[in-house]
């Protein structure tokens, strides 16, 4: 099983599981499935599912990317929308299962993920701290 170095194991402040430790070795990797999301699921876990998201895109982005020691819950929440098989035939019971981003779903369901950092307030030319104010 591939460890995704870097990746975050948990939502900041939450038990929000991102990561496994270990494989399964007993009964082999955990099956994703399709979750259904209703609307009147729990904020937290809407924010979760947000917060999954942003760090696969960040890790990861558009590439193709193996699911590894990523959790099996939380890839169900996303998978078949925004998280897609990246091969066919694709073993939903493999921990070497390639899985991509939809980036146009991923976009439409969750585009604060996408959103690019506003530009620094800041202009080079004025500088707060100007020298000749001083006298």
């Amino acid at each position: 099983m591939l460890k995704h170095r870097g990746f975050p194991g948990r939502l900041p402040s939450t038990d929000y599981q991102f990561v496994i430790r270990r494989a399964n070795h007993k009964g082999g990797a955990t099956k994703i499935i399709r979750r259904e999301r209703y609307k009147d699921r729990a904020k937290a876990d809407l924010r979760a599912d947000e917060g999954f998201l942003k760090a696969l895109w960040d890790h990861f982005g558009e590439e193709p990317f193996e699911r590894g020691n990523l959790d099996a819950g939380r890839l169900s929440w996303l998978f078949g929308r925004e998280v897609v098989p990246a091969e066919d035939p694709f073993d939903p019971a493999s921990y070497e299962a390639m899985l991509k981003i939809d980036v146009a779903r991923a976009r439409a369901s969750f585009p604060a993920v996408f959103e690019t950092p506003a530009e620094d307030a800041w202009d080079d030319e004025d500088d707060f701290y100007d020298d000749e104010d001083d006298e």
